[in-house]
């Protein structure tokens, strides 16, 4: 396969034999032991170099190593390492990064296991924590210490959409040392290159776009090679969260198709959203594909697909939200997001604030600017814009 190929040739064609009677589709590889020689790997994790063959499952398959390749190839980064779960993939790699005495500098608005992990968690195994908006570089900037030992960043953020300039906050973070990680789920490879804008490290919850499908959990994260075989043994092999192959098999199914669906989300994402910001109940629409986005001019630099996500407030929000519940009936009141399904979901401003972190009275008073009495997360599918739009206008009637 050739790096010279589009990123859509190359993940149809990765990974094909060229012998005569070589299946197309990659093998599924179920075993969780593997043959043996008296003189290859020991039973220590340590014993495992890059060149170890397949030896036990909690170590690596070749089903999900061939994950973690096409994964790396998509991300520019030289490896990756999948996890059971997208938490898995964030809690193993703070888990390894940082220990007592550290400093973590965080997006003050991220997702809400990462969040509370690292409120409650982390301080407690002795880790200095200060969330800070990022998208703010001057409150960046203002964080970092000598002893920061990583900058991580969500963007966009879930679920108010806020983007951070990576480049600009990777240039301040290494000035002092610190590594930079980038929770890209939302944007997805297609829409976003954190290495190529200088960051260490990549992570995705492969339960979302990636999988695509609402039926597969998992995990990963891609970087540079010495640091990801650090990351295998001391996070993957000893703490045991494991990606089982048969997800990876699925995952490596839904990687042939993520191009068109996200270029097919984020073009159905762009008519719901106009019509949202034209609808007289909607007062405020944040999606990163609108001109009227507060970093639009960041978003066309960085993004090159916008994605599904839309954020939106509503006057008398909980009353809608009972309301979209009972009527929908092309979307469906569900969390979560990526799936084929349009899914809405109600978050009240408290409930944010309860599972994020909290924030000083400057910055609860910016966060509150972005969400007001609470943001409708509603995550686009693959059915016609028009169903979509029709079934939200009935559903949003008095």
């Amino acid at each position: 396969m050739t790096s010279e190929w589009d990123v859509r040739t190359r993940l149809v064609r990765a990974d094909e034999a060229d012998e005569e009677g070589a299946p197309l589709n990659t093998p599924l590889v179920l075993s969780t032991t593997f043959r043996a020689h008296p003189e290859g790997v020991g039973f220590s994790a340590v014993d495992m170099g890059e060149q170890s063959p397949f030896f036990y499952a909690r170590w690596s398959t070749p089903t999900v190593r061939t994950l973690e390749r096409r994964l790396a190839d998509l991300e520019g980064g030289e490896d990756a390492l999948c996890f059971a779960s997208g938490m898995a993939a964030i809690t193993g790699l703070l888990l390894h990064l940082l220990g007592p005495g550290t400093h973590l500098v965080i997006s003050d608005v991220c997702y809400a296991g990462t969040a509370e992990f690292v409120r409650g968690t982390l301080r407690r195994y002795g880790v200095d924590v200060t969330p800070v908006d990022t998208s703010d570089l001057e409150q960046v900037r203002a964080a970092l210490r000598p002893n920061t030992r990583l900058v991580y960043l969500e963007s966009p953020c879930n679920p108010v959409l806020k983007l951070t300039d990576i480049e600009a906050v990777a240039t301040l973070a290494h000035g002092v040392g610190a590594r930079v990680a980038v929770d890209a789920t939302l944007a997805t490879p297609i829409g976003l290159q954190p290495l190529a804008l200088g960051a260490d490290f990549v992570l995705h919850s492969l339960t979302k776009y990636i999988g695509g499908h609402g039926d597969v959990l998992g995990g990963v994260v891609v970087g540079k090679q010495v640091e990801l075989s650090a990351l295998r043994q001391d996070s993957l092999i000893h703490l045991g969260a494991v990606l089982n192959p048969f997800p990876a098999w699925l995952l490596l199914r839904s990687l042939a198709t993520l191009p068109q669906r996200m270029a097919a989300h984020a073009a159905t994402a762009r008519e719901v959203a106009a019509f949202l910001e034209n609808h007289p109940r909607v007062h405020h629409v944040l999606y990163p594909g609108l001109d009227s986005h507060p970093q639009a001019a960041l978003a066309r630099r960085q993004l090159r697909n916008t994605s599904g996500m839309i954020a939106f407030q509503a006057e008398g929000a909980p009353a809608v939200a009972r309301r979209l519940a009972e009527r929908l009936k092309v979307v469906h009141y569900a969390v979560s997001l990526g799936k084929p399904h349009s899914l809405v979901f109600y978050l009240p401003t408290d409930e944010l604030q309860r599972t994020s972190f909290q924030l000083s009275p400057e910055l609860l008073a910016r966060y509150r600017a972005w969400a007001g009495d609470g943001v409708f997360r509603l995550s686009i599918g693959l059915e016609a814009p028009a169903d979509i739009i029709r079934d939200l206008d009935q559903a949003l009637a008095p």
